[in-house]
């Protein structure tokens, strides 16, 4: 959580708040990778990359 917040601060304090959605986007793609590694789904999610 300590990330988490020093992010954060990171953020606010030099005016990135541009890279929230990027931030974002990897985390979601992250987790999908990670949540569906070992299902039928996998083929399909690897070959968008």
């Amino acid at each position: 959580m300590e990330f988490m917040i020093d992010l954060w601060g990171f953020l606010k304090e030099r005016k990135k708040f541009w890279l929230l959605p990027i931030i974002a986007t990897l985390l979601i793609f992250g987790g999908l990778i990670v949540l569906t590694s070992g299902t039928a789904i996998a083929p399909f999610i690897y070959t968008l990359f």
